[in-house]
């Protein structure tokens, strides 16, 4: 080697080591001016709750003059228009502590399963300082719920910071923060504004059913972002001190080692569904045979119901049940009819579809279940207003019922659908006999709703066969169509994948 050459590399070496250590003085001052951001903004807002929580124990008139205000006028507003009661009351339901705790469960478990256990902690122990702190910022203020003059909705306890509007905003905060730092600039905004428009309309939800002053809204959401800050810069220093590699600010600071791992998906997959045309014609042509099988079926049970040799059995049945009602057995079956009814099915098949693609790393077995339940829903309608069969002569659990529309069972058809394709989807991903063991026993939910809508008057047995057909022969036809598992998914939870270190740490 020339002495020429040698100096020419160890000039390259030199300029390497140069940008390498520009490199790293940029990331401290990144570093330090993301610390020193967030510092002030906490200190802005805990010294923005501080002077709110004071004004709140003085009783500043001027204040509490506004807040009777704004909720005597949004109250009435409620208390004049039932549908509106009906969605301000579901909105505020999305800050109920059993709706976060399932947010947050789910999450938590979804991290788990891809051997994420730094952010799963991050999670739990953001989540339940906020439901700690906050009770015990109540006990202290010790304000009194408002007084309305048509009162629409009651609840307990002290009112002053809003309970609902600090935890949905550290609940769905920390969703945001864990997992959309790995999504496109244009998702993330998306869910940003979606998740900011759910936090405000649930604190807007409390003053509205008059069980919070617009005071106690502000200061759950200010004392809630103060604990999400507090907990996610704690959360960083941590991941500092512990020297695993990170990429940035407050996390989302997911480091480069886990960012596959956070996706929901790998960046390059492959396609959810290959022909989708072909696909969505071999759906539409299967739904159109079934629909016309099942009518078929419903027309004759309808006609042979008005010979009562024909079907007695089937009225024996359900007279049978009617009359060996007990409190007991109502109580208990009541809630597998509960677990039957739309809003529970749609709750648990997102639960569902969640964590299997964060198992299977792929969007087919969200296609599969979205696919196969509301095909079932479109199904059951048709034929139900087509065949258009009366119910039961017997007492109804449930007088709401309609009067007609008994073949076939919906919510029957609904819980086999959803349950016995989670079943399919457990026994495909995976060989371990535990898991297969719970699939199974997930399928005696769908035979205790069964059980419950004939206990109740609502269904006759036939109308009972009539659904498990439906569910059944299109959940099969979904499952061939979508192939929501492929052969190189089975037993497959991901791997753990070790730490990466920083620069520093070697």
């Amino acid at each position: 080697m020339t002495v020429d050459q040698r100096d020419r590399d160890a000039a390259t070496g030199a300029d390497s080591s140069v940008v390498a250590h520009h490199s790293e003085a940029e990331a401290a001052e990144r570093f330090a001016v993301r610390s020193a951001a967030a510092l002030l903004g906490a200190m802005g807002i805990g010294i923005g709750f501080g002077v709110l929580t004071a004004l709140v124990r003085t009783r500043w008139e001027p204040m509490q003059t506004a807040d009777q205000t704004v909720t005597n006028h949004l109250v009435a507003a409620v208390a004049d228009n039932k549908a509106l009661h009906s969605t301000v009351t579901g909105i505020t339901e999305l800050g109920a502590t059993s709706t976060l705790v399932v947010v947050l469960a789910v999450a938590t478990i979804w991290l788990l399963l891809r051997r994420l256990p730094r952010l799963a902690v991050y999670v739990v122990l953001t989540a339940a300082g906020g439901l700690i702190l906050n009770p015990v910022v109540k006990e202290l203020v010790a304000r009194l719920r408002p007084v309305v003059d048509e009162p629409v909705y009651t609840t307990d306890g002290w009112s002053f910071p809003s309970g609902h509007a600090m935890s949905s905003l550290v609940c769905y905060g920390v969703v945001l923060l864990v997992f959309t730092p790995t999504w496109q600039a244009g998702a993330r905004r998306a869910a940003t504004v979606f998740a900011v428009g759910i936090v405000i309309a649930i604190g807007v939800s409390r003053i509205a059913l008059g069980v919070h002053y617009l005071t106690d809204v502000l200061g759950g959401w200010l004392l809630g972002t103060l604990w999400l800050v507090l907990a996610t810069v704690a959360f960083h220093r941590w991941r500092r001190d512990a020297r695993i590699d990170s990429t940035g600010p407050l996390p989302g600071d997911v480091a480069p080692a886990e960012e596959d791992d956070v996706r929901p998906v790998p960046v390059q997959h492959p396609p959810t569904l290959p022909h989708p045309w072909q696909g969505i014609g071999e759906l539409a042509v299967a739904w159109v045979l079934l629909v016309g099988g099942l009518v078929g079926i419903g027309i004759l049970v309808r006609t042979l119901d008005t010979d009562t040799a024909a079907l007695e059995w089937d009225h024996r049945v359900v007279a049978m049940l009617a009359e060996h009602r007990n409190s007991t057995l109502t109580s208990i079956l009541d809630v597998f009819g509960e677990i039957g009814n739309t809003t529970a099915i749609i709750t648990v098949a997102l639960i569902v579809a969640t964590l299997a693609v964060g198992i299977a790393r792929s969007w087919r077995p969200v296609l599969f279940l979205g696919t196969a339940l509301l095909g079932e829903i479109t199904l059951f309608l048709t034929t139900a207003a087509i065949v258009d069969r009366d119910r039961p002569r017997v007492a109804h659990l449930n007088p709401d019922l309609p009067p007609t529309a008994s073949f076939p069972s919906g919510h029957v058809a609904a819980a086999l659908t959803l349950y016995a394709g989670t079943a399919a989807l457990v026994w495909a991903t995976t060989r371990r006999w535990q898991y297969r063991v719970f699939a199974a026993a997930a399928l005696l939910i769908p035979a205790l709703v069964a059980a419950q809508r004939l206990y109740a008057g609502a269904h006759h047995p036939t109308d009972i066969i009539g659904s498990i057909l439906l569910s059944s022969i299109w959940t099969a036809i979904v499952w061939w169509v979508v192939r929501p598992v492929s052969t190189g998914d089975r037993s497959a939870l991901p791997q753990a994948r070790p730490a990466r270190r920083s620069s520093s740490a070697s």
